[in-house]
């Protein structure tokens, strides 16, 4: 399918309820497998998965993905660093991923040498999909809780060709 016209832009505070409620819907489709049901019911249902996209927001961290002027993907960035970044589930597999993806490394690859994400083990999907764009994994960090471990992606800025 190809992507309708595409927009990425800094997320306003009257963005917040729609980039809230996609990572709700995302996160319960697509995180059960590799986090568990406990997990993400009490990720979700706690409000901290709200609250993580409302913090973010309040400090300017947030961009929106809007297709045909619908917001359908998010990204959360700080410093170097992709904390998050997440398409609408019911939007998967038409290239807002990578519209997205492309769009944050190059806005981060104006300040920094490298950029850097972490995804879950398990997450073979997202593993998948940042290894196909350039990413590698640089670690791997154990977890002291009922949570998968992290892996650690790097990927550096492009040498010019000219």
């Amino acid at each position: 399918m190809v992507p309708s016209r595409q927009v990425v832009r800094p997320a306003r505070d009257g963005d917040l309820l729609a980039l809230q409620e996609l990572a709700r819907r995302t996160i319960d489709a697509s995180y059960r497998p590799f986090l568990g049901d406990e997990n993400v019911d009490a990720f979700v249902g706690s409000g901290a998965s709200d609250e993580h996209v409302a913090g973010h927001l309040r400090r300017g961290q947030v961009l929106c993905l809007e297709a045909a002027g619908t917001i359908v993907g998010l990204a959360v960035v700080e410093g170097p660093t992709v904390d998050l970044l997440m398409v609408d589930v019911r939007r998967h597999r038409e290239g807002l991923g990578t519209a997205l993806l492309a769009r944050v490394e190059e806005l981060l690859f104006v300040q920094y040498e490298s950029a850097r994400l972490e995804t879950f083990v398990g997450n073979t999907a997202a593993l998948a999909f940042y290894e196909a764009r350039g990413w590698s994994v640089t670690s791997r960090t154990p977890s002291d809780s009922a949570m998968p471990d992290r892996l650690e992606l790097v990927k550096h800025r492009p040498v010019d060709a000219t």
